[in-house]
């Protein structure tokens, strides 16, 4: 009995190093570390192609909408020779400090100007990219389109690099699209 009697103070000593070592593991909640939120609706608002050539409604239209965990997307915009491009989309979405990560639940493609038509895609798929939150400022790459989109305080500018939602979409590198939060 008198073997036992020292291990009461060595095993309290073990749970408080462990303890100890679990919370120096965990960040304490802070501003920096909290959850970011993009959640609103988004109306757009201007379109500034490569060129410099600025289009308002109703040459380019479109509303987007985040809840805290569902966006979609519509989107029309008409080429100088009247043809249309329209999208619809719905996905899935959490977002991080650090990452955005998307489900696909469904898109609808109609585009007249690079001649493919009606495109109907169900196939819900899912990526992941890298998100930098700043203050009132969170940044990432869709993860489905090419553009980089920026959050701050109430507008939406995103930047495409190259086609819009999958090649052949035409959307020229440069092209940006500013969105307002309407609510």
């Amino acid at each position: 009995m008198n073997a036992y009697r020292g291990l009461g103070p060595i095993s309290m000593l073990l749970v408080l190093m462990i303890g100890a070592v679990s919370f120096a593991g965990e960040s304490l909640p802070s501003q920096a570390s909290s959850t970011p939120t993009i959640a609103g609706t988004y109306k757009l608002v201007s379109r500034k192609l490569p060129d410099g050539t600025m289009q308002f409604p109703p040459d380019v239209i479109g509303l987007m909408t985040y809840t805290k965990d569902h966006r979609t997307v519509n989107i029309m915009w008409k080429e100088p020779d009247g043809k249309l491009y329209a999208l619809a989309l719905g996905s899935t979405y959490t977002l991080t400090p650090r990452e955005y990560r998307e489900t696909l639940l469904f898109v609808i493609e109609n585009d007249q100007i690079t001649g493919t038509g009606t495109n109907y895609d169900l196939m819900p798929r899912t990526r992941t990219t890298a998100v930098t939150a700043d203050g009132g400022r969170i940044q990432f790459k869709l993860p489905f389109d090419p553009p980089t989109v920026v959050f701050e305080g109430n507008t939406l500018t995103a930047t495409a690099q190259s086609g819009i939602f999958a090649p052949p979409v035409p959307a020229p590198e440069g092209r940006v699209d500013v969105w307002e939060k309407v609510e």
